[in-house]
């Protein structure tokens, strides 16, 4: 196909061709200025609701309608740096959730060595601790523990038992293990939009014995969008910023496929979430994930597919935007 027009015209069919994600070259990360990795891990979570690790397969389905142009800043991130999917983490030992993370850090680390920032779909949210074990302190983050800009419904700082139903280094228990590391600093990070399914009065407890700030779904109405934008704005800083996207961190209204709904409270919608993404415009972001999309449970049009991706655009667009900004 010669014509630049009519191939425009067909790469937007996410039905034709070859589904990388967004239409990115499958190459590695040398040379790279981003990279999209697949984390498709589903036995972190430790409940029925397993089928996370089909996740990544969804969003490549869908992935290439997405925008080729951020018009909110006035960039193309595809041609403003170089961008590849790297394919997905493999786990010959899918069902053993402690080998899995090991893959998972072992994978990100020739990442991280290779200065490319990764932008991941998971996968459950145990896969955000395997990632971070590769980048806290490592070369993107110049030897520094990471800060979290870390948006879902739930904590992730799972103290009271060790395992959640036999997965130690957990969906439940990253945001505790990393801290404990060294890899992540909690004084500097953010825990936004937590509303829930709480067991307990004191399920907050533990997020602020590490130090983690913390707003609440409940403070977020209250407060407003521009007040916790300056607050996370001020507490990230000039830090190595990982931002970490629960797909539960939304109401079900706009995300219904995702591992732990809470219906109870109703959960941001797409514009606020956007909105604290792009707390971390301009800042140090090295890398960051989407997760816990549930694409079993999804509607017919793949809206919780589509919603992912577009989340997942908002990270890459703030990264291509550095590098866009970087004298040649």
């Amino acid at each position: 196909m010669t014509d630049p027009y009519q191939k425009s015209m067909m790469d937007n069919l996410y039905w034709w061709g070859i589904p990388t994600m967004f239409r990115c070259p499958n190459e590695g990360p040398e040379n790279k200025d981003i990279v999209l990795v697949g984390v498709p891990h589903s036995t972190g979570n430790g409940t029925t609701e397993r089928d996370q690790h089909l996740g990544p397969r969804a969003l490549r389905h869908v992935s290439a309608v997405q925008r080729r142009v951020h018009s909110a800043f006035g960039i193309d991130p595809w041609n403003s740096c170089k961008i590849s999917d790297m394919g997905d983490v493999p786990f010959p030992r899918a069902n053993d959730n402690e080998h899995c993370i090991q893959q998972i850090t072992d994978f990100y680390k020739a990442i991280d060595q290779a200065g490319a920032r990764p932008v991941s779909v998971g996968g459950d949210h145990s896969i955000t601790g395997g990632i971070v074990q590769a980048l806290g302190r490592g070369t993107l983050a110049q030897n520094e523990p990471v800060s979290f800009l870390h948006l879902d419904a739930h904590t992730d700082v799972f103290t009271k038992v060790d395992h959640f139903l036999g997965a130690r280094k957990s969906a439940a228990h990253w945001g505790a293990y990393l801290a404990d590391q060294g890899q992540v600093d909690p004084t500097r990070s953010m825990q936004i939009g937590l509303r829930g399914h709480p067991r307990s009065l004191d399920w907050l407890q533990p997020s602020y014995d590490y130090g983690y700030n913390i707003v609440t779904m409940k403070e977020f109405r209250e407060r407003g969008l521009a007040d916790v934008v300056a607050q996370t704005r001020e507490t990230l800083g000039d830090r190595p910023i990982y931002i970490t996207f629960d797909l539960d961190c939304l109401d079900p209204t706009v995300a219904p496929a995702v591992s732990n709904l809470e219906p109870g409270e109703k959960g941001f919608d797409i514009d606020e979430a956007v909105g604290i993404l792009r707390a971390a415009r301009g800042l140090n972001i090295i890398g960051g994930d989407v997760v816990c999309m549930m694409p079993t449970k999804d509607s017919p049009n793949n809206i919780t597919a589509l919603t992912a991706a577009a989340v997942m655009f908002e990270m890459i667009s703030m990264i291509a935007e550095n590098c866009a900004s970087k004298p040649l």
